[in-house]
Formats: C-alpha cells, sequence, structure tokens
C-alpha cells in the first residue's frame, strides 16, 4: 500500500480531489472521519492499495499535518489556478521543503483560471528553494482551458465534464507553448541527468520511457516539484496525476530512509470515539503487525479496518489500520520504535498552540475528570498543550485556533461527560517598589503559657529588572540568633507572594538590621510572622508599581505581508526591532519585536487575518517593565 498525504489551503478544493482520486476505480472507498475531518480514505487502482491522507485547510490544519507526512510516500499539494492565491500555500511548500517528501502539485479548478499556468507556478516559485516545473500545459479556446497536453508523452487531452479527458490531438494553437514548455523541462530534468543533458547537447531526441525515468528519479529524492493541471469537480487531469503517481512514488522501504532509523509503525491520527476508546491510525512499516504485537514497549490491541468494524489479522508493511484501546500509543511521539519511541523530527511538530484559555468545569465535583480528559486529548492531538495556571490553578488549554477550541470542548462534552466554561486567563503581572524604606516591627502575643516574641527591624531596596530577590542580614551582637535567620527569610518570601496590589513582589533586597528575642517566647514561628508583617508594612510605604511582562517575538511571516506587520504590532504598543530574510525558507521573512504579553491574544487574531493565516509567532520572555495603566484596566473581565 502506498500511502500519500493529500494538502492544500482552504478553499483549494483537496478534499474533492481526496474524494475524486478515490473515485477512479470501480470499488468502493473506505473513509475514516477523526476529530471532525475526513482524516484517510483506502481504496484500490488497478489492483492496487492506496491511502490518502485528507489533513484540514487553514493555519489550524498545519498541527495535523506534520503526522500525516511523516508516515507517507508522497504528497500532493492541492492549491486553486490564480496566482494571487499562491502565498496561501508557502506555510505548506515551507513544510514540504522542510519534510524532503517527494512533492506534486495539482493546481485545481483550470477550468475557472484566469491567470495563466506559467504565472501561477511562477508565483509557487516565490516559496520553493526546489523548482517547480510544469509536467503539463493547458489547451486554451476562446480563452478558457479545454484540456492539456502531457509535457513528456507530447499527448493531448480534452477536457470532458464530469468524465475522463478524451485523447485528441494536440491543436496548432497549442503546439508552440507546448515545445517552449517542453525545453523548459527538459533542461530542468537534464540538470539532474548526464546521459539527459548529453543528449540534448547533441540535439537528440530522448524517448519518453527515458524522461519518465528521469522524472521518477528527481521526485523520488525531492529534486524537483512537477506540476499537475486539472478540476477535481470537473473529473479532469486525475488520472494523469494517478499514474504519475502510481509510477514515480516510492515504496514504503524509502521511509526508513527519512528516519535515519527502522520503526515498527508510525502513528497518523487518533481520536477517542465513543464505545471504542481510545483509537490510534497506524502505519506498519518495518514488519508486519498482529494483534498482540509489541510496539513502544507494549502490547497492541484488536486491529480494525478503517470501517472501525472489520477485524484485520495482520498489517503488512505500508498498510494501515486502527488500533483500539491502545492506551500506550501517543501522537506527542508518533513515530514507534519495538520498545521506545524514535526522536519525531523537527519540521513534525506543530507550532505552539497561541490561542489560549482557562477551562472551568460546569460540575465542580468534576475538576478530576476533567483533568484527566485533558491528559487523554493531549495525548492524541499533538496540536493542542494543557498547563496550569500558575495564579488560579486553573487548566489551561492551548489550541491552534477557535475551530480547534471548540472540537475539544465538544470532544469534553459528547464523549468524556465534562461541560466546561472558558475564561480569560489572567495576566502574569508582577509588582515591585520604587523607593527604599524600613520598618521597625514587633509581634507580641501572651494568651496563658508560653507566648510569642519576635522584634525584627527590616529595610527594603528596589533592585534593576530582572535581579529577582535578595535577602541579607547584617544583624550584629546576637540580637537575632542565627537559628532563626531561615525562619525570617521564609516570612520575607510569604510577604513577597502577594504585595500591596495582590500580586508577587520582584526585584528587591531585603535586609534584617536588627532585632531582639526572647529567651523563652521566641521561636521560628514568632520571627517568621513579624517578618512577613514587617516587609507588607515596609512595601506599602515605598511607592510600589506595577510591572508587565514583555516578550519577545519572531513571527514568521510571507514576505508580502511583512511591511503591513509595522502597525499592526505599534498598534498592540510593541517595539519594532526589524526583519530579515528567513535563512532557511524562500519568500519568508522574520519578524522581530517586543510585545506585552497581553496582547499576544490580539496579536494572533490580528495576525490571522492580515496575513490570510500564513504566519504564525514564536514568544519567549524578554523582560519586565512599569505599566502606567490602571490595575482594573489590566485584569480581563469574568
Amino acid at each position: 500500500m502506498k500511502t500519500v498525504t493529500i494538502l492544500g489551503p482552504s478553499q483549494s478544493g483537496k478534499s474533492a480531489l481526496a474524494a475524486a482520486l478515490a473515485g477512479l476505480d470501480t470499488g468502493k472507498p473506505r473513509s475514516l472521519s477523526l476529530f471532525g475531518e475526513t482524516a484517510v480514505t483506502l481504496f484500490r487502482y488497478l489492483d492496487e492499495d492506496w491511502a490518502l491522507l485528507d489533513c484540514p485547510g487553514g493555519a489550524e490544519g498545519l498541527a495535523q499535518a506534520g503526522a500525516a507526512l511523516a508516515v507517507s510516500d508522497a504528497a500532493v499539494l492541492c492549491v486553486p489556478a490564480e496566482a494571487e492565491a499562491a502565498v496561501l500555500a508557502a506555510p505548506y511548500l515551507r513544510l514540504l521543503e522542510a519534510s524532503g517528501l517527494p512533492t506534486l502539485i495539482f493546481i485545481n479548478k483550470v477550468d475557472a483560471a484566469t491567470d495563466r499556468t506559467a504565472e501561477i507556478a511562477a508565483a509557487l516559485q516565490t516559496y520553493s528553494a526546489h523548482g517547480i516545473v510544469l509536467r503539463e500545459v493547458p489547451i486554451r479556446e476562446n480563452g478558457e482551458i479545454t484540456g492539456m497536453v502531457d509535457l513528456i508523452s507530447e499527448r493531448a487531452w480534452a477536457f470532458k465534464e464530469g468524465e475522463r479527458s478524451a485523447l485528441v490531438e494536440m491543436p496548432d494553437s497549442a503546439r508552440a507553448r507546448e515545445q517552449e514548455a517542453r525545453a523548459e523541462l527538459l533542461e530542468h530534468l537534464a540538470d539532474f541527468d548526464d546521459r539527459l543533458l548529453e543528449e540534448l547537447i547533441e540535439d537528440q531526441k530522448p524517448m519518453s520511457d527515458e524522461l519518465y525515468d528521469v522524472a521518477t528519479k528527481v521526485l523520488q529524492h525531492h529534486d524537483l516539484i512537477p506540476a499537475f493541471l486539472g478540476s477535481a469537480t470537473g473529473a479532469n487531469g486525475l488520472t494523469r496525476l494517478m499514474k504519475s503517481l502510481r509510477h514515480e512514488v516510492p515504496e514504503v522501504t524509502t521511509l526508513t530512509e527519512r528516519f535515519g532509523a527502522t520503526p515498527v509503525a508510525v502513528g497518523i491520527f487518533a481520536d477517542q470515539i465513543k464505545h471504542l476508546g481510545k483509537t490510534v491510525l497506524i502505519r506498519a512499516v518495518g514488519e508486519t503487525l498482529k494483534p498482540g504485537s509489541v510496539v513502544m514497549g507494549g502490547t497492541i490491541g484488536s486491529l480494525v479496518d478503517v470501517d472501525t468494524k472489520t477485524a484485520l489479522s495482520e498489517l503488512a508493511p505500508g498498510a494501515m489500520g486502527l488500533t483500539v484501546k491502545t492506551d500506550h500509543l501517543a501522537l506527542r511521539a508518533p513515530i514507534y520504535g519495538t520498545s521506545e519511541a524514535i526522536d519525531t523530527p523537527d519540521w513534525a511538530v506543530p507550532h505552539k498552540p497561541k490561542n489560549r484559555v482557562l477551562l472551568v468545569p460546569q460540575n465542580e465535583r468534576d475538576e478530576a475528570r476533567l483533568s484527566a480528559a485533558l491528559g487523554k486529548l493531549a495525548d492524541i492531538d499533538p496540536g493542542l498543550a494543557v498547563e496550569q495556571d500558575a495564579q488560579s490553578g486553573k487548566a489551561v488549554l492551548a489550541t491552534q485556533g477557535a475551530l480547534h477550541q471548540r472540537r475539544v470542548l465538544e470532544k469534553l462534552t459528547d464523549v468524556f461527560g465534562v461541560p466546561v466554561e472558558t475564561q480569560p486567563i489572567p495576566p502574569a503581572l508582577r509588582e515591585t517598589i520604587s523607593k527604599p524604606g524600613g520598618t521597625h516591627y514587633r509581634h507580641r502575643k501572651q494568651s496563658g503559657g508560653a507566648g510569642q516574641f519576635a522584634d525584627v527591624v527590616i529595610e527594603v531596596a528596589p533592585l534593576a529588572r530582572g535581579e529577582g530577590f535578595v535577602f541579607e542580614e547584617v544583624v550584629k551582637g546576637g540580637a537575632v540568633p542565627r537559628n532563626y535567620m531561615s525562619a525570617v527569610e521564609a516570612g520575607v518570601r510569604d510577604a513577597l507572594a502577594e504585595g500591596p496590589n495582590g500580586l508577587p513582589v520582584v526585584d528587591v533586597k531585603v535586609t534584617l538590621t536588627d532585632g531582639k528575642h526572647h529567651a523563652v517566647d521566641s521561636s521560628d514561628f514568632a520571627f517568621r510572622t513579624a517578618a512577613k508583617a514587617a516587609v507588607r508594612e515596609a512595601l506599602a510605604a515605598c511607592k510600589p508599581v506595577v510591572l508587565q511582562p514583555i516578550d519577545k517575538i519572531a513571527i514568521h511571516v510571507p514576505s508580502v505581508y511583512s511591511g503591513g506587520l509595522m502597525p499592526m504590532v505599534t498598534g498592540l504598543k510593541g517595539q519594532v526591532l526589524g526583519f530579515d530574510a528567513h535563512p532557511d525558507a524562500a519568500g519568508w521573512d522574520v519578524f522581530n519585536a517586543l510585545l506585552p504579553a497581553m496582547a499576544e491574544g490580539e496579536l494572533f487574531q490580528s495576525l490571522g487575518g492580515a496575513t490570510r493565516g500564513t504566519a504564525w509567532f514564536e514568544a519567549e520572555l524578554d523582560h519586565y517593565e512599569e505599566t502606567f495603566e490602571p490595575l482594573a484596566q489590566l485584569m480581563p473581565a469574568e
């Protein structure tokens, strides 16, 4: 069985293409929907088994693409027949470049194209370090594309709406364009084949079989990206694409070369299905798998076909099926050896999710169930992250976007029976002091029996940003015995946990300068209590100020959108540091800036609209700085 991932921007027609390719054979395809998307379709074509993995379109769908490409023998990038839409394919081309996977492009909807196919290919080339070459050119009548010419076989095909294209004689109007495009194709192929280069130099006409062999070699080595034409809904150009996949896509054995290891299986997609539990779609790679085979140090359970009903006795190398209730398999490490996971390539790891909310179960008694359910979902969905908010202790759900979040919440309700509500995450604000000060505090309590006594003289002073907390003691003469110093420091830390504004206090130095003790009534507890009260009193008198976190962000953006990010970032009170061409990704920039962390949610939303879902960003804490906004305005509304 050969496996091909079909991916592309939203509205490119990739799902229609997957369905049309699966419909080329007379048998009935079997499809499986996981997490609300048609993830896999199995079918036969010319007595060979095929699997098509259909990844969701849009920015959120990229999270699923990595695992699909990791298990595939090739990929088909489906793009609309519009030169302006090429930028929408930029994230996919970047991912495919990094993967090194044999890639074909299908320019879809050519029956409604207004741009020349050469212009579309040139626009796509902006975002690819590998050459993109047309394998077909269109036949036009009255400005409309009515067929195409295969540049290797030099045969012409006329499109028929809803039917397979018909072989026709090449029109004279297409001959000049065909010769020009064919010469360009041969020049590109000759760059990777010495024999073909010699034939072209000697002005010999190469045979079609030879050219197909060279085309196969350059595809499998990911030297060039061939582009095909057609219309999925019109059933045009599909047979030519499918034949190229059949003859030019490598066998499953080449997967091990890409991994640099020999896995026994690779996880593709997973879901929590009601009445079935955890279900993982796997592909056997290195050996035949059977129920009870050892994968990742544990035995797999029963194997089921994608119809979720038909039991499978085994999976031969290259075949895929579902493992039911095999809880130890996880998609966070989807490449499985016999005893342990094999490192996932960096390119296959989804972008860190930036759509973050707090989750609160509608029923307080469901706290434990919510935690368990989120753990199970995180295990099967590498595109989400689950954390705990340090301030509230509530669960934080991070997803790839609003649609992804909605699907996760639906799973929590429908499968786990844990309905939840979402709340905004409070910003990680801090506070410090703007001037030094001090206080003298005596803690005394007498209520019968042993009393409590501790006397401390405390000084506090601001430190430079980022220096944290320093505690010193300069007590002389044993006024405060050494054995109480740890208790004093503990009391200081207690006070700094919540300052005058109710926020953690940072960047302060606290010095114990003097004090007194009582031989009977002093204790660790008494000195801890006194130190806590003294520091609180001192902080309140030292002009406390609120600090907000400032993150350094790196926005990965197609170059055509870089200029538009400047007003966006400054409008969010950020500081632009500049942008540079990405060193490894053609047509991309890395836009650097400093931005208040609390503005990143708005950046996430604005970035999607301004770049049509093509850009993403990475963020890390850079420093804290004073903010003059009222504290009430900084906190999110409930």
